[in-house]
């Protein structure tokens, strides 16, 4: 293994992990608060809430996430309505796109992680929340969603974990994320070990930060379930 091909191209890798920690930190933000409604949503008994929103989980859960891309990267661009209007501005430039899919796909999974919580609240709080006088978005927004919230945390954290390797596929579509900054050097030294050996340490150190984080969240907000 050879160290010098990894100390050459540090700045590569430096540029693929900046893509990367703003790549997935943004996925995640939209995918979050698309997600929110959406579980409301998926929870209700309005079939024409739920029924749309169930369409939606289940394509982007069904599908790999690599599909997903390649249809928003490739496919759209056999339409004329998009390659003749605004919206092919939007779809031509691979970091758009990569961004789109994965809010997409990660509000879908977390739909259903936040659908599951809601669904799991004791009756007993909702009933109290009722004594009190609350109406219905206001037990929404006092009761319902941050006791959900909550009890996501642990499950929440695995998706972030799992979107986190799931953007390395970015680089199939011109991307250099840590993925695409390894393929590179790969190409250049055909050095595998040391390009992708690099790339799987990078990965390792941020999946250990986000595991920390969500322990001491874990700490913070579900410590009364310990005890």
């Amino acid at each position: 293994m050879s160290f010098s091909i990894i100390f050459d191209n540090w700045k590569l890798f430096l540029e693929g992990f900046v893509v990367t920690i703003q790549l997935v930190p943004l996925a995640l933000f939209f995918g979050f608060f698309m997600a929110l409604p959406l579980s409301v949503m998926r929870a209700s008994s309005n079939p024409f809430l739920k029924w749309p929103t169930y369409s939606f989980t289940y394509f982007f859960r069904g599908t790999p996430l690599l599909v997903q891309v390649y249809l928003f990267y490739y496919g759209l661009a056999q339409f004329s309505i998009v390659k003749e209007t605004i919206l092919w501005s939007f779809f031509k430039d691979a970091y758009k796109v990569g961004l789109l899919s994965f809010s997409l796909n990660t509000a879908a999974y977390t739909t259903e992680i936040f659908r599951g919580a809601i669904e799991r609240l004791p009756l007993g709080q909702i009933e109290a929340a009722k004594a009190c006088g609350m109406g219905p978005l206001t037990r929404l927004r006092r009761i319902i969603l941050p006791i959900a919230l909550r009890k996501s945390i642990p499950s929440y954290g695995n998706e972030v974990i799992f979107m986190l390797h799931g953007s390395s596929i970015c680089s199939l579509i011109t991307i250099i994320d840590i993925t695409g900054a390894a393929r590179i050097v790969n190409s250049r030294y055909y050095g595998p070990v040391e390009a992708f050996f690099t790339a799987g340490v990078i990965y390792l150190c941020l999946t250990f930060c986000i595991v920390g984080i969500f322990k001491q969240l874990e700490k913070k907000f579900l410590s009364h379930i310990r005890r």
